[in-house]
């Protein structure tokens, strides 16, 4: 079983109320170990920090294939931000954090792009999990077609970052793949 697994979008999330008529709205769990940090930035860091080799490999077939329609790439996001001053985790811009959630951010003319990485105790138990939950609108045709080019590896994509995150701060594959009750 996958110490990752599909939940529905958290509806203590500060990016519940942008769930209906979103283009994608999913989320993702792991459980946390009982020495996990209870901050949520912390959480996120150790998530989207350092991405596995292929990950950044994906990012670069990407930032070939969006060049030439005019989107930004990879490096041009980390060197902007960095130019501006904005806090940042590698390409994701720092919108909010919270001790409980990190949201993160882009928004150009084509969609807008919203992470969370959220920390809330499992329902019924005393562990606590992190979600990961991704919305995204799309304002344009060249918005819903670049979702649909990156859909296929979102999920992918997605779950690597929190297995990764689940081995650093995870509770054991027996007693993360179920939660209580489930």
């Amino acid at each position: 079983m996958s110490i990752v697994r599909r939940v529905s979008p958290p509806r203590e999330s500060q990016l519940a109320p942008t769930y209906a008529g979103a283009n994608l709205a999913d989320a993702f769990a792991i459980a946390l170990s009982d020495d996990a940090p209870d901050d949520a930035m912390v959480l996120a860091r150790a998530t989207l920090a350092d991405p596995p080799w292929w990950f950044r490999a994906l990012l670069a077939i990407r930032d070939a294939a969006v060049k030439p329609l005019g989107l930004k790439t990879s490096a041009a996001m980390r060197h902007h931000l960095d130019d501006i001053g904005v806090e940042h985790v590698d390409i994701f811009r720092v919108l909010s954090a919270t001790r409980d959630e990190a949201i993160f951010g882009e928004q150009d003319q084509h969609l807008d792009f919203k992470l969370s990485i959220l920390v809330r105790r499992i329902e019924g138990s005393t562990r606590r999990e992190a979600i990961a939950t991704t919305v995204v609108n799309c304002h344009n045709w060249l918005g819903r077609f670049y979702l649909a080019l990156i859909l296929p590896g979102h999920v992918l994509v997605v779950r690597s970052h929190l297995k990764a995150a689940a081995r650093r701060f995870g509770a054991t594959t027996r007693n993360a793949a179920q939660p209580p009750g489930g």
